[in-house]
Order: C-alpha cells, then structure tokens, then sequence
C-alpha cells in the first residue's frame, strides 16, 4: 500500500513538474513575442527591394534576411523580372502577413546603358520595371500600401517610376522609401555634369546631369503622406567610390517640400564603399528603425 501510494505520488510530482516546465517555455515564448512587437509596428505594408546596375537580388539578401533575424516578418518572396517586363513569383505572401519582403531580381540588370545619349528617356523606360512589379503586386495581393528600397541604380528607377505614377490612385501608396547611394546627380566620371559642382542652401545642385533634370517633376508629385532616409557612404573623399556625397543628398531637392518627413545619414569607413552599403548591419539597423521601429 506504501509503495503504491509513494507511486501515486513520484507520478504527481512528476506531472507537476512537466506543467510547471511547460508553463515557463510557455511564458518565456510570449515575452518574445510581445517584446518583438513591441518594438516593432505589425503591417501588413509590403517593402518592395530593387537592386543596382549589373547587379541582382543577392544584394538584398543581406539586407533581407537580416530584417527576418531581428523577427520583424516572417515573409520573404522573390519577384524575378524578365527582360520583356513579365513577373514570375518565387515563394507566396500567406493571408495576413505582417511587413512582408519583396526581393526584386531584374533579369535585364542594364537597362541604363553606361553610356548613352538620351538619359531621361532611358531611366523612364527602366523604370516600367518598377511599375510591372508593383502592378503585378497590387493584382496578386491588393495592397493599398508600399515601401520601396533601393541601392545605386534602383534609386533612379524608383524616383523616375514616382515621377510617372505617384498620382495613380490605383497603385499601392508610398508609405516610405528609403534610398541608399542614389546617384541622382550623376555618379563619378558621368559625362552629362561637371564634377565641380555644389550643392545649393535648399539642397538643389549647382550643375545639373541630365538625369536630373529628367526628375524635377518630382517636385510638383512626391507624395506628401511618403516619409524619406536618404543613406550614402563617406570613405574619406567625399564619395562611396562611385557616387559623391552631393550627388546623393541631392534627392533632398527634389522630395522634401512635399515629403511628410526627410532624413539623411552618411556612413563612413571600408563598409561605406558603393557595393559594400548593402552588405553593412550599420544600414541594416539604421533601415529597420526607419521603416519599422516604434
């Protein structure tokens, strides 16, 4: 009888002790939770990444998977870009995701030839690119908001796309954008503005490239609810190594007296450099705060 009883009673400790674990791990899952959302807002605004010249959506990744690691969202897809404009979607954004991720790979990764006569007309037929993705997004998903991010090329594409179609009501809206190395006045060794040139009190350059002034509608559409960081890179002689300071901050010109809000950083050192800035955690963190910090 002892022994059945000290049984009975080695078992119910023994089931105590599992729901006092699980009751713990329990717990200690939402703190995490609640901690992850507490430090971050919960939309269901799609941030859309469009990479630079020559290049392609493995320069988001680091940007990408970083922002998954901090638990931010949970959902990354890719929408990969045929040269004649048709998205074809690798991987699906599930019913009430919280601030999915949009890689964007460009198989026409040139569309702006290093050398070319006609600049404006070229950036605009780029960035149709834009446009199929975020009509192929709105189509598939019927969002009414976006994020846009982009590095050194797509930062051009991205402004020449909001150029022509800020005011289409149909398109997802603007929410934030955030730009990394836009060469908006040209980038070192263009042909089209004197690298002489400075930047005026409001932001405005002194010499205009032609790329530029393809984009001075901008001022009259931007969108006034669109919240703006301007990132570029400083390695100690005035530019990333292909895009000069005054060339990035030359976007402020152009967005800030409509824009709900602009900001810049500049980043300095080795990870400063051009291609570097998408592979550096000081602009991840810096992205992160901006589109999602509360």
């Amino acid at each position: 009888m002892t022994s059945k009883k000290a049984k009975i009673g080695i078992i119910s400790l023994l089931v105590i002790l599992l729901i006092l674990v699980g009751g713990f791990y329990w717990l200690q899952q939402m703190k995490s939770s609640s901690s992850t959302t507490s430090r971050f807002e919960q939309k269901n605004t799609p941030t859309l990444f469009f990479h630079g010249w020559g290049s392609s959506a493995h320069a988001e990744e680091q940007m990408t998977h970083y922002i998954r690691r901090q638990e931010v969202t949970k959902t990354i897809v890719r929408a990969n870009v045929s040269r004649s404009g048709q998205v074809t979607w690798r991987g699906k954004i599930p019913r009430g995701a919280k601030n999915p991720l949009v890689e964007v790979n460009l198989e026409n990764n040139k569309s702006v030839p290093a050398k070319t006569s006609d600049v404006v007309d070229n950036y605009r037929e780029s960035s149709n690119y834009v446009y199929v993705v975020v009509r192929a997004l709105q189509k598939k998903y019927h969002y009414s908001t976006m994020n846009l991010v982009g590095h050194s090329m797509g930062n051009l594409q991205i402004a020449y796309y909001l150029r022509d179609h800020a005011m289409d009501k149909k398109l997802p809206q603007l929410r934030k954008q955030v730009s990394i190395a836009g060469h908006y006045n040209g980038y070192l060794g263009e042909s089209t503005v004197a690298q002489d040139y400075h930047l005026e009190a409001n932001g405005r350059p002194s010499q205009l490239a032609t790329g530029y002034r393809g984009l001075l509608g901008l001022r009259q559409v931007y969108p006034s609810k669109a919240q703006v960081l301007n990132l570029y890179g400083d390695t100690g002689q005035g530019s990333d190594g292909s895009v000069a300071v005054k060339s990035a901050r030359s976007y402020r010109y152009l967005v800030s007296s409509r824009a709900k809000s602009y900001q810049e950083h500049r980043f300095t050192g080795p990870k400063a450099q051009h291609s570097q800035l998408h592979e550096s955690q000081a602009v991840d963190r810096k992205l992160v705060q901006f589109l999602w910090g509360k």
